[in-house]
């Protein structure tokens, strides 16, 4: 009898648990103004660094595990060819601005002179032709002149006319310079020169590879001597400033979290050590809890992704390390009297 008195007791202590449990689960045991934790992780953020250009791997200056500023040089290629490119444009840049000089000031005064003589020349040549023209048709009624000499002469007259007519308008051309056609179509090839050159000392410039920011070199993937395509990876940076948190807030308690609040963060490496966060950023969509992520929440409960921005002044974050984060009590407003 007695037996059977504690399986029946046992019994109803495990159903008042269950109920309790379920009851628990569906409004919340503790009060919703308490504070309460999170489990999360350290992101991961890193840089696969690349060249942009394609050469030869003169210098690789990190190692793994190097720690590196921003701006620091971490390898260059060999500059001999990009250096020959620059050599070039530049050449190009000086002809076509020496070419566009050339076309803006026009003709010279000694070819100006040189194109009056011209036209002189051409209009003693004219009336000489005129003069011989009217010396043989008054020999036509004599008979000393035959019409074939008469025709010879006025097509001179005509051909040297004409000449004088081309020099003169050489002259006119030569006075009023050059086109604007052919000053625009220097200058459009002086702009062409200058972008070869600053496209020249672009890739100059993307020879070396610098850091964007501080980090850890985490990968080292090349080394000296090896021939890199633009945009294959060299070294992986992993950014360790600022350290971000993921963590996972249950829709029941996104009520409690506001960006910009301040939070505590704690990892397993240092009991007892609390580090100072802020809420930087709340997913507005709602997700599933990922099977990374252990909480004492069922996993099927929706969730939303919170990032923290930590401190670190212990240097102890790593990357994908988990941690907890403290959310602290809701504050009380004041009661009206």
């Amino acid at each position: 009898m007695n037996r059977r008195v504690i399986i029946g007791a046992a019994a109803a202590l495990v159903l008042v648990l269950g109920v309790g449990w379920y009851l628990w689960r569906q409004h919340g045991a503790d009060n919703p103004d308490a504070p309460f934790s999170l489990s999360g992780n350290v992101d991961v953020h890193q840089v696969e660094l690349a060249f942009r250009v394609t050469g030869r791997i003169a210098d690789m200056k990190a190692q793994e595990g190097d720690k590196v500023a921003a701006g620091a040089t971490l390898a260059t290629l060999d500059f001999v060819p990009f250096a020959t490119d620059v050599a070039s444009a530049t050449a190009d840049v000086a002809q076509a601005q020496a070419q566009l000089d050339k076309t803006l000031r026009g003709y010279r005064v000694e070819e100006i002179a040189q194109a009056r003589d011209t036209v002189a020349q051409r209009a003693a040549d004219l009336e000489n032709a005129r003069v011989t023209l009217q010396r043989q048709q008054a020999l036509v009624a004599s008979g000393l002149v035959t019409h074939q000499q008469i025709d010879d002469a006025a097509a001179r007259v005509r051909m040297s006319n004409a000449q004088l007519a081309g020099a003169r308008d050489q002259l006119s051309l030569q006075l009023h310079g050059s086109r604007i056609e052919d000053i625009a179509a220097q200058e459009a090839l002086l702009a062409s020169a200058r972008a070869r050159l600053q496209k020249a000392q672009t890739a100059l410039a993307d020879a070396t590879l610098l850091a964007p920011s501080a980090g850890i070199i985490s990968v080292r993937a090349r080394e000296n001597g090896a021939i890199v395509q633009a945009g294959q990876t060299v070294y992986t940076l992993t950014l360790n400033e600022p350290v971000w948190i993921r963590a996972y807030v249950p829709q029941p308690r996104l009520g409690r979290i506001k960006p910009g609040m301040v939070v505590k963060v704690s990892t397993d490496s240092m009991p007892g050590r609390q580090y100072e966060g802020t809420v930087g950023f709340i997913s507005p969509d709602a997700e599933f809890t990922p099977k990374t992520v252990q909480t004492e929440q069922v996993r099927d409960d929706l969730v939303y992704r919170i990032r923290v921005i930590a401190s670190d002044p212990d240097n102890v974050f790593r990357q994908g390390m988990p941690v907890t984060v403290l959310v602290p009590a809701a504050a009380v407003p004041a009661q009206k009297r």
